[in-house]
């Protein structure tokens, strides 16, 4: 941790120029809560370990292999045990992480509301109010996360039958607010899968993975969540599990380092984690059997920090993209740098992400893209709101989204 080769890929040291707050900083806070210099309730500790994304760049960056995200994680679980969070706090987590994330439906209805709100100009009345009560300022801003299309109704069959000669036998991993909010980007996966030789089951009994608990600190809630989906899913006869959300699918290859110290569980998630794969990783490795159609586009593609940082994916999603026809791929400076977004960030820290929004905005702007492709939910929804703030008009799609339009056109 002395030579400080991570720094210059921490956004938010870029952004604040603290020492406390780059990767260097917070392990050493991290060593001297250990020693018993710093009390691990003190107020400074929790704000330095709370203003980090856990975007794991610093990992990319580092000689040593240091493993930041899980010791960052490992901090933000203490503090939820040793620190009683104010009462809204505790509302917002038990609303967001217990009541939510893990019932689908109700996620659905979350965020059918969201869109209404929006499209009713809820978040300039909230932002007016705001002026007097601070908190209903934060509430309009959070709007603006709300994607300006609605919630996509698609219905997945059980089962994506392959075609031609099958290749492989999958487990489509749906997550929950790909499930809720981007269910067309599942269908679309599935139907890539299928269309290059992979037949694909959608399991129902699934829940949450659990990547926001444990970034929030939420631990044991996360070990459960990944019992949950360990025994509902390890026994299915497939070649791999398939993520589409970049979050989900580093959180699923990590089951075995989160249950690591649980003897009953330990061998049984680190054999589910070695199955897990992401969309794009799967099929790149695969190869395509079916060309692509045409797609018309300048494409910037943003790299999703736990795919690039967290699954070491790169080079994968661009391969794809470059096999479409008449696809213009441009290169995006800073693609491996945080958009801000971080799990729930936006919401925890919006002012510091607004920045990195507006950053990455910019960063789009001179690429001169007209068309932004990235590989998580998260990511999607905060460089869209990032690109309207800087009165840029341009659709930020999944990966998987473009790769099934490109094989519509084909037909």
């Amino acid at each position: 941790m002395h030579c400080g080769l991570c720094l210059p890929t921490c956004p938010t040291f870029a952004v604040l120029g603290l020492e406390a707050d780059s990767p260097r900083g917070r392990i050493r806070l991290m060593k001297n809560v250990w020693d018993g210099r710093v009390d691990p309730s003190a107020e400074a500790f929790d704000l330095h370990m709370s203003r980090c994304l856990d975007c794991r760049a610093c990992e990319t960056a580092c000689p040593s292999g240091v493993q930041f995200g899980k010791l960052v994680e490992g901090a933000r679980s203490q503090l939820t045990t040793l620190r009683r969070a104010p009462v809204g706090q505790r509302v917002m987590r038990r609303l967001a992480f217990a009541e939510l994330l893990t019932h689908p439906a109700r996620l659905t209805a979350f965020a059918w509301l969201g869109f209404a709100a929006r499209r009713l100009g809820a978040g300039w009345l909230l932002r007016a109010v705001g002026r007097a009560v601070p908190p209903a300022a934060r509430l309009g801003g959070l709007l603006e996360l709300v994607p300006a299309s609605p919630p996509s109704s698609a219905v997945l069959a059980k089962v994506f039958e392959a075609q031609g000669q099958r290749r492989g036998r999958i487990a489509l991993f749906t997550g929950c607010v790909m499930r809720s909010v981007y269910s067309d980007t599942n269908a679309a996966t599935a139907r890539v899968l299928a269309r290059n030789g992979v037949e694909v089951l959608v399991p129902e009994e699934q829940t949450c993975c659990g990547a926001l608990h444990a970034h929030a600190g939420l631990r044991a809630d996360a070990r459960e969540l990944a019992r949950r989906n360990i025994t509902s899913l390890e026994r299915l006869e497939v070649d791999a599990f398939i993520v589409n959300a970049a979050g989900c699918g580093a959180n699923l290859k990590e089951y075995g380092w989160l249950l690591k110290d649980d003897p009953a569980w330990a061998e049984r998630a680190e054999r589910f984690a070695a199955r897990v794969k992401d969309a794009a990783e799967y099929l790149a490795r695969l190869g395509l059997s079916a060309q692509p159609g045409r797609y018309r586009a300048k494409v910037a593609y943003d790299d999703p920090c736990h795919l690039l940082h967290g699954q070491g994916i790169k080079s994968e999603p661009r391969s794809l993209l470059a096999a479409i026809p008449e696809l213009e791929l441009v290169e995006l400076v800073e693609a491996d740098w945080c958009c801000g977004s971080a799990g729930t960030y936006n919401v925890t820290q919006p002012e510091l992400a607004e920045k990195l929004a507006h950053r990455k905005a910019e960063r789009i702007r001179q690429s001169g893209a007209d068309t932004v492709v990235t590989a998580n939910p998260g990511c999607q929804m905060q460089i869209g709101a990032g690109l309207r703030a800087a009165g840029m008009r341009m659709p930020v799609l999944h990966l998987m989204d473009v790769l099934d339009t490109a094989y519509a056109a084909a037909d």
